[in-house]
């Protein structure tokens, strides 16, 4: 297990009095919780702008009764197959489904991908979620 350091730091009262709503709100045990995740969620930012390999997860949804949409978004995955781990289909509806797809690679490269998905004809929605591999974040 790391080893924990306590450190002190100051604040407005104000300031602390909206950290602990907020930390409340998002059910945090306490507020080293919640610091921990915004700390770790910066650097998860950094890692992205580094240019060093993230992971993350693109998801669409989209009409698969539209023509060639499905071979389209299928394409366009196996042109970027170094950086497609995975993809999830999920049929939301007789029309609408719903596409997970975990990629990991050079950030750019990832949201190339993902801009690329996301403005095929037929896509209603899509949005990438920034991740990490975890391999530099403690």
């Amino acid at each position: 297990m790391a080893k924990l350091v306590r450190f002190s730091i100051a604040l407005e009262d104000k300031l602390l009095a909206k950290f602990d709503r907020y930390a409340k709100s998002k059910k945090y045990q306490n507020r080293s919780d919640a610091i921990r995740a915004l700390i770790r969620g910066e650097l998860v930012k950094s890692e992205w702008r580094s240019g060093r390999e993230v992971a993350g997860a693109i998801v669409l949804v989209y009409d698969h009764h539209r023509r060639e949409l499905v071979n389209k978004l299928t394409d366009m995955q196996h042109d970027f197959h170094g950086m497609v781990i995975s993809n999830q289909h999920v049929h939301l509806d007789h029309h609408n489904c719903l596409e997970t797809i975990v990629v990991k690679g050079n950030p750019k490269k990832i949201e190339e991908l993902a801009d690329k998905l996301k403005s095929i004809k037929g896509v209603k929605y899509g949005a990438l979620t920034a991740a990490t591999t975890a391999k530099e974040l403690p």
